[in-house]
């Protein structure tokens, strides 16, 4: 398993997949060589945000002030964060 997400890490798509919109599928996919996964909105949000430039903390930023009324936003983006590195979607660039 992957260790703590932190504030300053910095992540991006990892190699060999591609995020999308998916008409067919109605929301965001990472397709892969061996197939595709299906993101529920919130996790699509997050990982378009993934650029490889932006830290943890700003894209934290970003989605409170996109979705202010979504109660603890914080731990619901490193939850997803964390399970994304633990799969291997998401690799991170660097932390300070």
């Amino acid at each position: 398993m992957s260790d703590k997400i932190k504030s300053d890490d910095v992540f991006g798509l990892a190699r060999h997949y591609r995020f999308q919109w998916e008409e067919a599928q109605k929301g965001y996919v990472l397709l892969y060589p061996e197939g595709m996964v299906k993101l529920n909105g919130g996790a699509g949000e997050v990982i378009s945000r993934l650029d490889g430039v932006k830290t943890v903390a700003q894209v934290v930023e970003e989605l409170k002030l996109a979705f202010p009324d979504v109660p603890d936003l914080e731990n619901d983006i490193n939850a997803m964060l964390e399970l994304a590195h633990g799969k291997n979607w998401i690799e991170r660039k660097s932390n300070a």
